[in-house]
């Protein structure tokens, strides 16, 4: 187990004595400090549960953040990660392509969403249009304040810092993206739902003119030849209740150089 896990698992024990789950960033560089982990604001980040501590994993809890240097246990670890679904056959595709001297060039997440920007994957699993025109908007970090509920329990964040990795807009239609550089088993959802909720709202308020929203996970894995994609989409049948994500329909591009 590394530094990172153990200021997890330090913190998690203070939190079962005290009977009080939430915490503060205090505490984590309090922690970090006296186990000599270098990076106390990474250490919260958990983005999928290859990543826990044995102790949340016997548990049954995960971390949601909560705004203002403020998080989170929360108990049962399926309310809040997502296993990533099968994808059948019929939904794999070789997908051919001039490979630009920038594709393979970094595994940055702003570089594996823009492959599949530039070559109309993301156009052809959302909009079943290679030449549709769809506009981007690149990564971006803003805060906001946030109510929902994990299953029955009501959560309520203030100055919530949230980053959105790419976002689209077509017909009214808006996309937000999270993309990893590999092909893990599962993901936070609040990582999709936090930028969901937050163009729900602006929706809903009437401060902008949204028909729809969802959200994309793309994944990418390098290969000899080329690359694998792997896009998921998924919509919140309740918006206000980040348990009820539902996957949409998924794909797998084989990336193949003419």
């Amino acid at each position: 187990m590394g530094k990172k896990q153990d200021v997890i698992s330090e913190i998690f024990k203070i939190c079962q004595e005290r009977k009080n789950f939430e915490f503060d960033n205090d505490l984590v560089r309090t922690i970090s400090k006296k186990i000599g982990f270098g990076n106390p604001f990474d250490a919260t980040k958990l983005d999928n549960t290859r990543r826990f501590p044995e102790i949340l994993t016997e548990k049954d809890y995960f971390i949601i953040h909560l705004g203002n240097g403020r998080h989170k246990f929360i108990k049962e670890i399926s309310k809040g990660f997502h296993k990533f679904e099968n994808i059948e056959p019929d939904n794999i595709f070789d997908w051919k392509y001039r490979q630009s001297i920038l594709n393979e060039f970094d595994t940055s997440e702003s570089n594996i969403l823009s492959v599949g920007f530039n070559q109309r994957i993301i156009h052809d699993f959302l909009y079943d249009d290679i030449v549709a025109n769809p506009k981007m908007y690149g990564s971006r970090r803003t805060k906001t304040s946030l109510n929902f509920s994990i299953g029955k329990e009501k959560i309520k964040t203030y100055n919530l810092q949230m980053e959105i990795d790419l976002t689209t807009e077509y017909n009214g239609i808006v996309t937000v993206f999270e993309g990893k550089n590999n092909f893990p088993e599962n993901f936070a959802v609040y990582q999709i739902y936090f930028p969901f909720l937050f163009y729900f709202n602006l929706k809903n308020s009437n401060k902008l003119n949204i028909n729809n929203i969802n959200c994309c996970y793309l994944l990418r894995e390098k290969k000899k030849e080329g690359s694998t994609i792997k896009i998921y989409q998924y919509t919140f049948e309740n918006p206000l209740d980040m348990t009820s994500i539902k996957l949409i329909k998924n794909a797998q591009y084989n990336l193949i150089k003419r």
